[in-house]
């Protein structure tokens, strides 16, 4: 019997960017293949940028991708030193849609098959339909959780967990030589916290010999309250509620817990809920999965989209691209928020503040920032941040749930599931790992290492 073999080609010492190559007889995939923003900020920030048109060539070069033949699309790698071949890599698995897990699809062999969540890949095709990302045209075959998947020599189970993106899962994956597990992104105090822990329970009957585990929130003090979202509910509801002026909330536009606190707040206090026609167009997308209850953008009145000067400036129906022209008729504009500060909740991305000096808000609104994940493509400094909302007198309050684990709610999923060896990935602190009382070793990884088990 041949080792299982397992290289960590990325979420070693970061958070995010994970790219895990499972071997195990003539079997070989990949558990996500994801943009490492740490990496990506070392080299790059600002207008230097990696340069599209010499594909996977910029990354190559500092180490932001694994250099390997059998697995880039040819066009991805035509100026680098990596020789094109026929793919030997049987498949990419994706535990969620965040791009730290599946940034880096884009240079994958489109001949290789994609699996992942039936969710997942709906959040991709909104994506990629509205322009914010190309992964590419790859052979995708979706997934539910407990769907038995045969892949050569390898059974995969999915499990959902909950996380800040729906449709998000961890793997119970059998090899010829045990159980491994992987974790993806989790946490335990979402709406959906019963998902992690039906993850955790089957988990443990699957008795792995590794579980490869995320540690975002493992660092020597967390910087940040983890609320649940209910308190996040609570606590926003209580600034709309006692203000006539404007509130204006900015969430990851993925989280749809976090439009469904937001919704629910606007709707409890007689207020419009105007959200960004990206938004709008992602709710659309996934209005008919039966497990989110994602209301009808199109005919609920208590929403709003929000539509932006673009091209000629005076909002013809021209200046959108083809994907936001069916919301425009729902649509409103500054001018709207402006004269309806009182009667609207303004959802207004981060990169999207150069809005506020067309809405003019009036001095002592409020601005409620539900989101402080380490990184995000969605994020802007935080000193810039505060210049503007200092500017326009608005009142900053910090009102989050994180998509991850506090420390002591990660010990205790790994305590439940009782792995032989617990591999700390998707954190800067793998080490604190070891501090824990537990059953399970504590292995430490190496970035590019092949780690074998028999």
């Amino acid at each position: 019997m041949k080792a299982t073999k397992l290289t960590f080609f990325g979420g070693v010492r970061e958070i995010g960017g994970n790219k895990i190559l499972l071997e195990d007889e003539d079997t070989k995939v990949f558990v996500d293949f994801g943009m490492s923003f740490a990496g990506e900020d070392r080299y790059f920030s600002g207008y230097l940028t990696p340069r599209g048109v010499n594909g996977a060539g910029d990354y190559l070069e500092f180490d932001l991708l694994p250099k390997l033949e059998g697995l880039y699309a040819k066009q991805m790698i035509k100026n680098t030193d990596i020789r094109h071949v026929s793919p030997s890599i049987d498949a990419v698995i994706l535990s969620h849609p965040h791009m730290d897990h599946i940034g880096y699809l884009q240079f994958i062999d489109e001949s290789i098959p994609v699996y992942c969540g039936e969710c997942t890949k709906s959040i991709i095709d909104a994506m990629q339909e509205s322009g914010r990302i190309n992964l590419g045209q790859h052979d995708f075959h979706t997934f539910r959780t407990g769907r038995k998947m045969r892949i050569g020599e390898l059974e995969i189970v999915p499990i959902h967990v909950d996380h800040s993106v729906p449709g998000a899962y961890g793997f119970i994956i059998e090899t010829s030589n045990g159980s491994i597990v992987y974790s993806g992104d989790f946490r335990t105090h979402g709406t959906m916290a019963k998902m992690t822990q039906e993850f955790a329970m089957k988990a443990c009957e699957s008795d792995p010999f590794a579980m490869i585990s995320e540690g975002t929130r493992v660092c020597p003090k967390e910087s940040h309250a983890v609320h649940s979202e209910a308190k996040v509910k609570t606590e926003s509801n209580q600034i709309v509620a006692n203000t006539s002026k404007l509130v204006i909330v900015a969430f990851y536009s993925r989280d749809i817990d976090r439009f469904r606190t937001f919704y629910e707040i606007a709707k409890d206090n007689d207020r419009k809920f105007v959200i960004a026609i990206k938004l709008a167009h992602l709710l659309w997308k996934l209005k008919d999965d039966p497990v989110l209850n994602i209301p009808d953008v199109m005919s609920d009145d208590d929403i709003l989209f929000y539509k932006k000067r673009k091209k000629t400036g005076e909002f013809a129906e021209t200046d959108y691209y083809g994907w936001e022209r069916p919301f425009l008729e729902k649509a409103v504009n500054f001018d709207y928020v402006h004269g309806n500060q009182q009667k609207v909740l303004y959802n207004l991305d981060l990169v999207g503040f150069a809005e506020l000096i067309d809405v003019r808000p009036l001095s002592g609104g409020h601005f409620i920032h539900s989101m402080s994940e380490p990184f995000s493509e969605e994020d802007i400094d935080e000193e810039v941040m505060h210049m503007w909302l200092n500017h326009f007198g608005l009142r900053f309050h910090q009102i989050h749930a994180s998509g991850h684990c506090p420390t002591n709610d990660l010990k205790d999923i790994i305590n439940q599931i009782q792995p032989r060896r617990v591999i700390p990935i998707h954190t800067e602190y793998p080490e604190l790992f070891r501090k824990w009382p537990s059953k399970s070793d504590v292995m430490i990884v190496e970035k590019g290492a092949t780690y074998s088990f028999k």
